[in-house]
């Protein structure tokens, strides 16, 4: 059983840790949830572990909008202060983050 709590929460704005892109968590999954073909396309010495948590990203870089599938392990919070642009964003910026505009069960 899985007891490692989520780095990152709801709203918060991350950095990809190799690659030039930044984005906003939407969901979080424990541990890998996506299916193995998507897996088996990361090369696989960069292939991240199974069993930690993975982030939806709503996600950008210089030349378009996106949504991301990231391990933990391959984010860090960004400290930045900026917004992110995302198209598919609601809400506003506030204090470094996306405040949640619903109640979570």
């Amino acid at each position: 059983m899985l007891k490692k709590a989520a780095k990152y929460h709801l709203g918060q704005i991350v950095r990809h840790k190799k690659h030039p892109f930044r984005g906003v968590v939407f969901d979080v999954d424990a541990m890998f949830s996506n299916t193995q073909d998507w897996y088996e396309a990361i090369p696989e010495d960069s292939r991240p572990a199974k069993n930690q948590p993975f982030y939806h990203l709503l996600a950008e870089n210089d030349h378009s909008y996106y949504v991301a599938y990231v391990s933990e392990q391959n984010l860090i919070a960004d400290t930045s202060g900026e917004p992110v642009d995302h198209p598919d964003l609601f809400g506003d910026f506030e204090d470094g983050h996306y405040p949640l505009h619903f109640q979570l069960n």
